[in-house]
């Protein structure tokens, strides 16, 4: 189960505002930039009340997508990290787009949480930088959403994601781009009032350097510059001398900024609000910009994976320890395990076949963590803290998976549920399932000992056991178990035979 080390990788980033993308070579375990793209898209403009997703939008995201997809169409599966922000965790028909957006891109694209994009923003800034500084505070402001987080080195301490950006500020404050004093104030108020909550863990009292990452915040320091208001950083004394000149324009086509994209122009003063809001509420007086941002986090996270230095592993097993799960168990269910899957050559596609084991292995560290709420229904307990818990690493896809596998691993099995994730797990999971059910049942007497050996098949939905002679007979309560479970399969639409 070996995985070759793909030459070049990329990661895409589908934001509220822009779709980046990165590609880089992968050569004695460094990356070496070899191409960037950049299209402002801005898929928060095209929410309507109801946060549904308009056509127009649709459209122009996709076609940028499409260009995207004929630079990464010959990579091969792994090397390619796509995740979805804000906008499309909001979007009401986001699964549609997504849909028509993996063709374009020929990869899995996965939505990600505030927190999460929060961790990968940090991690793109860390691998960026060499600072000396004992914390940073890091910001970033997207179309939809602002991420705040402090952390030590490669390492995020606090991390918050607020539903704020320069997209929707802009939009909800400044509609047709028209400016006044009294819409900036409005604008700043709503941003102070997102982050009041939030104003004590991120004061300036407790870190070291302001760090920004993003489009929004190199703009706004490349007005600075330009017009000699700040000098290599975006300064509280230049903010104010920028948003007094905004607030005395009628409208943004006669803000006459030098150094400004015309393309960022729409989105300038949700932006400038966000971030005058921010450096007014923290106490910041300085802050210097990033050119790491959330694809480079992406990318490095995606290294991890190459190199077996995955974050979710390390998510999980911090999680069973939170949750008191036993560790001795665990190990023989994924010992169990693994011996079914060499048995089942055929069981996933060749290029699912790792990420397989390894859900399988996190839900037989993690089945158990209900208990800690209550021995009743504990596998539903389990499943609603892997569902909605922050994990570091996995994506909302990736952790819905997580709870079907836990949810499902006893009595009665729903394959309706299953129904809802994407392809190809739509058709393997409730095949993981099973296999999960087995290996629970098989080591019931949770007995520190070696399994007997068997022989398992899987074909379509009919799996069989061979024991060895008399084996069962001499496990009466097996066999009862296994009675039991063939009853819950047959259910389910599957035949379970055993000898």
């Amino acid at each position: 189960m070996t995985k070759e080390v793909p030459e070049v990788v990329a990661a895409v980033d589908l934001g509220s505002n822009s779709f980046h993308m990165i590609v880089c070579r992968l050569k004695d375990g460094k990356l070496h930039t070899l191409d960037r793209l950049k299209e402002m898209v801005r898929l928060a403009s095209g929410l309507d009340k109801k946060n549904h997703l308009d056509l127009a939008t649709q459209r122009r995201a996709l076609d940028c997508l499409e260009r995207f997809g004929q630079r990464i169409q010959n990579f091969p599966p792994g090397s390619v990290s796509i995740v979805g922000t804000n906008t499309l965790r909001t979007a009401t028909n986001a699964q549609q787009f997504i849909a028509k957006a993996e063709r374009a891109l020929g990869h899995p694209i996965h939505i990600i949480s505030g927190i999460e994009e929060a961790r990968l923003i940090y991690q793109g800034v860390a691998h960026s930088l060499s600072s000396s500084a004992n914390k940073r505070f890091v910001m970033d402001i997207g179309g939809g959403s602002t991420e705040y987080i402090i952390g030590t080195n490669d390492t995020p301490l606090t991390k918050e994601s607020l539903n704020m950006g320069c997209v929707s500020v802009s939009n909800l404050f400044f509609k047709d781009g028209k400016l006044s004093a009294k819409a900036f104030r409005q604008a700043t108020l709503f941003a102070e009032q997102k982050l009041e909550p939030h104003k004590k863990k991120f004061s300036c009292n407790n870190w070291d350097e302001a760090i920004g990452a993003s489009g929004s915040l190199r703009s706004i320091q490349g007005v600075l510059e330009s017009t000699g208001w700040s000098h290599n950083a975006i300064t509280r004394d230049g903010l104010e001398k920028l948003a007094n000149h905004l607030t005395q324009c009628p409208h943004i086509s006669i803000l006459n900024l030098p150094d400004l994209d015309s393309e960022r122009l729409p989105i300038f003063p949700g932006g400038l609000a966000i971030i005058y809001a921010t450096f007014k509420t923290l106490g910041i007086e300085h802050m210097t910009i990033s050119d790491g941002a959330l694809r480079e986090g992406l990318i490095h996270d995606l290294l991890g994976r190459i190199y077996n230095q995955d974050i979710r592993s390390e998510t999980v097993q911090l999680l069973s320890e939170r949750f008191h799960t036993d560790k001795a168990h665990s190990a023989r269910i994924k010992e169990t395990l693994y011996f079914m899957l060499q048995q089942l050559d055929s069981f996933s596609p060749e290029d699912q076949i790792e990420d397989t084991l390894n859900y399988l292995n996190w839900a037989a560290d993690l089945y158990e963590i209900g208990h800690d709420i209550a021995h009743s229904q504990y596998h539903k307990h389990g499943a609603y803290i892997v569902e909605n818990a922050d994990l570091a690493g996995f994506s909302r896809h990736d952790q819905f998976i997580l709870s079907l596998l836990i949810k499902f691993h006893r009595r009665k099995i729903s394959l309706k549920n299953f129904n809802k994730l994407q392809d190809p797990w739509k058709a393997t999971a409730p095949r993981m399932t099973i296999l999960l059910r087995l290996a629970v049942l098989l080591h019931r007497s949770r007995e520190d000992k070696p399994l007997t050996e068997f022989k398992i098949s899987f074909t379509k939905n009919k799996i069989r056991l061979q024991f060895q002679e008399n084996c069962l007979n001499q496990s009466p309560l097996t066999f009862a178990d296994l009675q039991k479970e063939a009853e819950h399969l047959k259910e389910a639409g599957f035949k379970l035979e055993f000898e």
